[in-house]
Order: C-alpha cells, then structure tokens, then sequence
C-alpha cells in the first residue's frame, strides 16, 4: 500500500539533461530519450534495455543510472532501483534527484533512517523541491518523529498548494497528531483538487465521525464506495455504521451484512480443509484471539479477565495483534499470553497461513467491522471452529464464522437467531464480566443532594450520539424543570455546534448544559460522579460506560432496539434488576428518564447501593465468567466433533 501511495502522489525525480558533452554522453542521452518514449507508451522493459546500453555507453553519466533505477522502481524491482541510485551518488554525492528517489526506496524498504539522511542531501542542493519534502515528512513520520514531519509537509503545500498528494499526507499526519479539526481541513483540501479520491473520501468518514452524525459520515464513505468499489475495507466500515442508523431495520442490517459476506466468500475462498490437532474431545485445546485492540480499549477490559484466568491445563492460548497502537496494556496482555503474533503488517493470506501452522483448534474474533476488521482472514477458514465475542454486536455476515458468543438477555434467542449467519452461543449470565480498569470509591452523597437539582450525564462516544438521542436530551430537560445536563467525550467544536441547535430549537438556555474536555483515565471516575443519572445512547448502547456508570453508583437510563448494539444496556441492567430503568422503546425514553429522574430517593439509595450490587452479581464475578467461557468452548469444540 506504502508503494502504490508514494508513487501515486510522488512523482519520479529525472532531472535534466546535462550540459553539451562528449560524443559518448551524447550517444546516452539518444537512448535515454528513447526509452523515455517507450516507457511513456507502457513499455518498460524495452525502456529498461535502452537504459542498460546508454550506462554502458556513458558509464560516468548519471542520468542512465537514474533512469534505470525509476523503470526499475516502476516494476517492483526495489533493490535493482536502490543499486541504480547509489551509482548516481558514486558519480555525484550531492545530486537531487538521485538522493530523492533513493530516499523513495529506501522508505519502501523500511530504512527511514536513511531515508531522511537523502532527503536531506537532496534539499541541502535543491531547497524548494516539495517532493523531496514530502519524502522527508514520511521518513520522520516513520520514525515516531511526528511533530517534527509537519514541518517539511507545510512547506511542501506552500510551495505546491495544488498537490492533492501532499495535502494527503497532511491530513494522515494530522490525524495521528490527534488534531482531528486540522486534519478535517486538509482532507476537505485534497477533495477540492480530487473529487473522486478514494482514500480521502474513506479519510473523510472516519474523521466526521466525530464531528457530524452518522448520515452525513455514511454519505461520503458511500462516495469512497463507488470510487473504490473493491475496498472491503470500506463496505465494512459502512456496516458498522449501519449499526447507528436508527432509520435501519433488523432484518435490513442482516441482509446488508449477508451481502458483504457472500462477496467477500465469493472473492477469498476457504483454503483449509485438514486441520492439525487430534480429534480428542477432552484434549488441551488451542484458543487463538484475534484483534485490533490489544491495547487502552473497552474489549480490553473484557478479554484481559479471561486472558489471565482461563485454565492453562486446558487451554493454550494465542494472541493475533493486527494495530499498531502499543501501550502497556498491550504489554500486559503479551506477558500473559503464551504466544503473540504481531500480525499488523501481515496480509489476510500470512495471517491465515500462520494462524493454521500454528494448529488453531477455536478462533477468536474480537474485532468483527471496527477498528482494523480481518474478516477476510476468516473467510479463509485457517481453524476448524470460528467465533465471534465482544468486539462487534451483530453477525459478521459469514456463513464461515460458526459461532457468536452472547447472552440471552442481549440477544433472545426467539429475535436474535434469525438475523445472525452465525449460531448464537449463550453464556449462562452475560457475554461481559466488568473488572474496573482504575481504582476508585464511590462518593455516597449524589449530587442531587447538594444541588436541588438533578444532574444527566453522557459518557458515550460521540459517533452514537444521533440528532434525535438530542433532541431527546432536550425534550427531558424541558420535562424536568432546573435540571441540568453533562456531556463528556464531545470534542469537535462541528458536533457541538449541532447539539446546540438541537437544544436551541427546543427552547433549552446554554446554561442548562455543559460540555466536558476528555479526562485522563484516572480522572475519568470523578467525572461520572459529578451526574446523578446517566443517558444511554440509541441505537447504538453503551456496554463498558454503563457498567462504569453503574461502578460509580450512577443509574443508567436506556431503551430496547432492534439490535444487539440496542439492547446491550438493557442487559446489564436487567441482570442487576433494574428493570424499571429500561424503556421498552426508544419513544418511551424522555417518559422513563423523567420518571426515574423524579425519585430523588431512589437515586441517593442507588449510589450507595449500586456497586455492592454489581459486585455480588455474576457481571463481576470473574472466575465464574471465565469457568462459564471455558465451558463454551468446551461445547462449541464437541459441537464440531459431531
């Protein structure tokens, strides 16, 4: 992908020819402009030939070096280019474009040290050459050197503010840079020069996650679709998506996922039909786990439980990473695991061929279409017995994927069967087992209580916040006079924008209502404390904010859908007996949330009793979770026996 970017949006650096020479250069350079024709007309290899025989003609000319190595280059022949470019600084060290397209290389070659080494060699004879910028953005980038690399990149747009490419790499920067505002600018850039990128447009909707609703961020990955209709990537991101839409229905969302997976079946067959491995069906079985989020992300706090306690006489457990993102919850979890596989630069075809060396008995899918999703890894079939668990709420689409770990209250079987590809597999009590990542005690006094007033609270991510949970928002604050109304995790000024226009419509004053910066992790306890309800998002629930709601003693009031994603809330809370805490509908919500918001009793007893609660129920039980997963896999594994 590296290649194919940088030479889209980077240009060969030929140079010009050199002053009048001897009859030897002259001769070379007749070549040279032939094969220069051959290789405008598509046809490199006699181009390479000409080449050959203008270098042996001027051996001491640079310029045949250089032209070799960019049709070299052009067929993929990285270390034939990478030899043709250090003839050309043997000739002259200090040439601009035989150090910019070496640098090129040798970014494709991962040496970005040396990389910016070139592409500093090239600048220090050619200052105002944005390629050579952009190159040099590149290699810091790849270096971890970040803030460093948008220094280079600025320069390059000032002196090309046309190029699309480079405005591109800006864009990408900016986003790891965490400066989504500035990023959203650069890409809306690169598609005033290029309507139908496809890259930016994709770009384009995972950055208006955060700062529009869902409609508008599906309307442009639609565009990146059509301009790329072969991106699996995308159709899976516009899956995910779809989980947002309340406009959607059950059995919409099933057909558009069964789509995707007859496609993605029909392109990436299943390449595996011998396992290794007895067919002993109480043998130790080998669990491989597959995700992009080893790492500070709510499937984290589910998996890491299991990660640690599940039975080593039993099990023999594999971790397959496919992000990059390392911290040290991702270092936490390779101590644990008996085997990692850093599978992020691995295509779908290494991962699966490893996956299946490795004599995987049950894969674990714990990604499905977020983050970086690898179904086509699963497509392939590399372990006899394939499941999904906690990362995506809803069916994969692949009739390949055997199993869907989940619980019944999140997933009745009479509703949910229907609409997965998968056979749902219920643990006993819940699919979640909550162990707080962070200490914290619950202050017994709710805010009520000092107040007068009843506090609401947001802690969900802002892509579920939908215009009409906002209006809602708004129509319960006009229902409860002085109430007052937090939401966290907002960062966009675009998004916030648009609530207040919701808010404004209803006749709701500013003050009423308050926007919170994120909070660091150990701060982020605190910030729940300050509200005394919480506001579940629709369609799309919260699962890790409403336990962590419930830990700090703060009810959650929720709504029931038509997918799991909508029901995930009513089963945390139905397992805790908050019955009265679940509307049955969304159109029900602003009438249960006032109704519970007028017991101010109630709410001083729940934040007293809340967590005792839910630490003597079985969310938090740990070792029976895991004894109760154990016992799934158990059966999934006799399952396939039969």
């Amino acid at each position: 992908m590296l290649k194919n970017l940088l030479n889209r949006i980077l240009p060969t650096g030929r140079g010009t020819a050199p002053a009048p020479a001897p009859d030897d250069v002259a001769r070379a350079d007749a070549l040279i402009a032939q094969g220069d024709d051959l290789e405008d007309a598509g046809d490199p290899q006699r181009a390479e030939a000409l080449y050959r025989r203008a270098i042996a003609a001027a051996p001491r000319h640079p310029r045949g070096h250089l032209n070799l190595g960019i049709v070299l280059a052009a067929q993929g022949d990285n270390d034939g280019a990478a030899r043709a470019y250090e003839a050309v600084l043997a000739i002259d060290p200090h040439h601009p474009f035989g150090n910019y397209n070496f640098a090129r290389i040798a970014i494709l070659q991962g040496d970005f040290a040396r990389a910016e080494r070139l592409a500093r060699e090239a600048l220090r004879a050619k200052p105002e050459f944005p390629q050579a910028l952009v190159v040099l953005s590149s290699a810091l980038d790849s270096l971890e050197r970040r803030e460093e690399a948008l220094e280079p990149l600025q320069a390059a747009v000032r002196l090309q503010p046309e190029d699309a490419g480079a405005w591109f790499n800006m864009a990408a920067l900016l986003i790891k840079l965490k400066r989504s505002d500035a990023a959203l600018d650069a890409t809306e850039r690169v598609l005033e020069l290029a309507p139908d990128h496809a890259s930016s447009l994709g770009m384009l909707s995972l950055l208006l996650r955060d700062h529009r609703f869902v409609p508008e961020v599906l309307e442009v990955l639609r565009a990146a679709i059509r301009a790329d209709p072969n991106n699996l990537t995308y159709q899976s991101q516009e899956l995910l998506l779809l989980n947002f839409d309340d406009g959607i229905s059950a059995e919409e969302l099933f057909r558009r996922h069964v789509e995707f997976g007859t496609r993605l079946e029909q392109t990436v067959p299943a390449r595996f039909d011998r396992f290794l491995g007895s067919d002993d069906a109480g043998r130790r079985l080998r669990i491989g786990y597959l995700s992009g989020d080893f790492n500070l992300h709510p499937v984290m706090l589910f998996f890491l439980p299991v990660l640690e306690f599940l039975d080593r006489a039993e099990f023999e457990v594999f971790c397959y990473s496919t992000a990059n993102l390392t911290d040290e919850v991702t270092r936490h979890a390779r101590e644990k695991s008996e085997h990692w596989l850093d599978g992020s630069k691995m295509t779908d075809t290494e991962l699966a061929d490893a996956i299946h060396a490795d004599a995987i008995d049950i894969l674990i899918d714990m990604t499905g279409h977020t983050t970086v999703p690898r179904a086509g890894v699963f497509s392939q079939r590399p372990a006899p017995v394939q499941a999904s668990w906690v990362g995506y709420l809803n069916t994969s689409g692949l009739t390949r994927m055997d199993y869907r770990v989940t619980d019944r209250r999140c997933d009745p079987p009479e509703i949910s069967q229907a609409v997965h590809t998968e056979k749902l597999i219920y643990l006993p009590e819940s699919q979640w087992c909550y162990r707080p990542l962070v200490q914290s005690t619950v202050n017994p006094v709710a805010p009520l209580e000092k107040n007068g007033h009843v506090t609401f609270g947001s802690f969900n991510d802002a892509l579920k916040l939908t215009s009409a949970m906002c209006r809602r928002w708004g129509e319960l604050l006009v229902r409860v006079p002085d109430s007052r109304l937090v939401v966290a995790s907002i960062s966009s000024g675009r998004k916030r924008d648009l609530i207040r226009g919701e808010m404004a419509a209803l006749g709701v004053a500013p003050e009423r209502y308050k926007f919170v910066e994120r909070v660091p992790l150990n701060e982020y306890p605190d910030l729940v404390s300050t509200v005394d309800m919480a506001l579940d998002t629709f369609p799309y629930g919260g699962g890790t904010t409403t336990f962590d709601a419930l830990w700090m003693g703060v009810p959650v009031v929720t709504a029931i859908g038509v997918s799991p994603a909508s029901r995930s809330a009513a089963s945390i809370l139905r397992a805790l007996g908050l019955d009265e805490w679940v509307a049955q509908s969304i159109d029900d919500f602003v009438d249960v949330a006032a109704a519970r918001a007028a017991d101010h009793q109630a709410i001083s007893a729940l934040r007293r009793s809340l967590r005792p609660r839910l630490q003597a129920s079985p969310l938090a039980d740990v070792p029976r979770f895991v004894r109760d997963m154990a016992s799934v896999y158990r059966e999934m594994w006799a399952s396939r026996r039969r």
